[in-house]
């Protein structure tokens, strides 16, 4: 060994132990990307005028009737393509009721056929929509870094719920530095008077209607790409359909009453997989119509559509309302087949799944093009993962470590483990190592912006719980090299 080798391990070996004993790069030396280019902005006026028309069709077009009564909560089942299990049959609504609902629904539908309410949006744009707020702003930032790592420069839009939800330092200056702003929904709803109050879980559709973008990739707070997600909207399907979603675990729980007032034939259980909704991509310009029955499910879903599309199986909510408002409209879309995937580890008791991975639609539509399902049991090649969704327990920095909670970095014995090490075929199609990345920019965003957030408030030892971690599967890496 040469004497200049020696003096350079030496003095690598000195900066590691200097990390180890003093701590972490400070945000000097570990910064956020460079702000990337501006996002697309107009008149928030156009929004309202949208809005007051629009809120006048939903009311006027209510279900005028009792909500379906709930007979028992349907079985959340896996989607099988071959032999499925017969409809869930599980809401009792009398005659008259239904008629009411299916003329309700028939005359809205007619509604935003012939005289749809002006959609406000930038002509020709791109970018990711998002909800947040309080909690999850933590793992909004994380996965917006996340984005960022794959080299895409779409903007992103981040609604809020309320005023409340506004946090000055995040929306003002950390959103802003990754190419995303702050947009208050309650500002552009409270403006119309007699607004009915929109819950967390049916801002989806909301934030959708009132970006600035033509078209839209929507991704929940706590998912993200690992590949560039600008390809997605430059082939097909999406250049074919303009709206492609992706599956979730299970079959389809549509009680056979939302077929008949919406005016369909009783889907076939083997037709398609229930939606897993972190991910939608949509033309605005395209799927106008979409968006707007969408919205009127979600608007009146609490009391009466939730109901009809999920019957009490898992994820009751928003999930089922856009493919089912494409299909009641007979517009385009394409539902990537890949069955969904979760990850985690092993545990004795099985799996600790806290993630769950969807595929390239890509490479999806490439194969069904070419008669080749692999849920109906096609040995093709599986197409590669493209998003994660991170979604049980949330990655929040100040919170995944609590002993009350379900903890991914655990093993059954109380030792660290790295949260994703399972299905083994699926990690290793990766292009890089994500989870290391992920663990990174939770570690910077818990020492960088440990003192930042509303909600972490009062909270002590965030970045010291998640340097403890990081030492502990990653040694003296420094996490900036990443």
């Amino acid at each position: 060994m040469t004497r200049r080798l020696r003096i350079l391990i030496t003095s690598a070996l000195a900066i590691a132990t200097i990390w180890y004993l003093t701590g972490w790069p400070t945000s000097q030396e570990y910064t956020p990307p460079d702000a990337l280019p501006g996002t697309y902005h107009h008149d928030a006026s156009e929004h309202v005028n949208f809005w007051r028309q629009f809120q006048s069709l939903l009311m006027e077009h209510k279900p005028r009737c009792d909500p379906p009564r709930r007979l028992a909560n349907a079985n959340s089942t896996g989607f099988k393509a071959s032999d499925p299990d017969p409809r869930p049959d599980l809401l009792k609504m009398t005659t008259r009721d239904i008629l009411r609902m299916k003329r309700a629904h028939i005359e809205f539908v007619d509604a935003i056929t012939t005289d749809p309410p002006q959609l406000a949006y930038v002509p020709g744009t791109k970018g990711i929509v998002t909800t947040a707020g309080g909690a999850y702003l933590p793992v909004l930032v994380i996965s917006l870094r996340m984005l960022r790592r794959t080299g895409s420069f779409l903007p992103m839009e981040v609604f809020l719920a309320s005023r409340d939800e506004y946090e000055e330092y995040i929306c003002d200056t950390v959103l802003p530095s990754l190419d995303a702003r702050c947009i208050v929904l309650s500002d552009v709803l409270n403006a119309v008077p007699k607004s009915n109050k929109i819950e967390k879980y049916q801002l989806k559709p909301f934030a959708m209607l009132f970006s600035s973008f033509e078209e839209i990739l929507f991704l929940d707070a706590d998912a993200f790409p690992i590949l560039k997600p600008e390809l997605i909207f430059e082939e097909a399907p999406f250049k074919d359909t303009k709206f492609v979603t992706w599956p979730d675990f299970w079959a389809s729980t549509a009680s056979p009453f939302y077929y008949e007032i919406s005016s369909q034939q009783v889907a076939p259980m083997d037709s398609r997989q229930s939606t897993e909704s972190g991910e939608v991509i949509i033309s605005k310009r395209t799927h106008l119509r979409t968006l707007l029955l969408s919205t009127y499910y979600n608007f009146w879903g609490p009391t009466h559509y939730y109901r009809l599309l999920t019957q009490g199986a898992a994820g009751e909510g928003d999930k089922e309302t856009f493919v089912a408002a494409a299909v009641a409209l007979s517009e385009p879309f394409y539902q990537v087949s890949e069955s969904i995937c979760a990850m985690g580890h092993a545990t004795k008791g099985g799996l600790a799944g806290s993630a769950m991975a969807q595929f390239d639609p890509i490479e999806d539509y490439r194969l069904t093009q070419q008669g080749e399902w692999r849920v109906n049991g096609s040995k093709a090649t599986q197409p590669r993962p493209f998003f994660i969704h991170a979604n049980f327990p949330k990655f929040n920095p100040a919170t995944v470590f609590s002993k009350q909670a379900v903890n991914p970095a655990f093993l059954d014995d109380g030792n660290y483990t790295r949260a994703w090490t399972t299905p083994e075929d699926l990690i290793r199609g990766f292009p890089v190592d994500v989870e290391k990345q992920f663990w990174a920019d939770i570690l910077w965003t818990g020492c960088e912006l440990e003192t930042k957030f509303e909600s972490w408030k009062n909270k002590t030892g965030i970045c010291d719980g998640v340097k403890k971690y990081w030492k502990a599967q990653f040694g003296l890496e420094n996490p900036a090299s990443v």
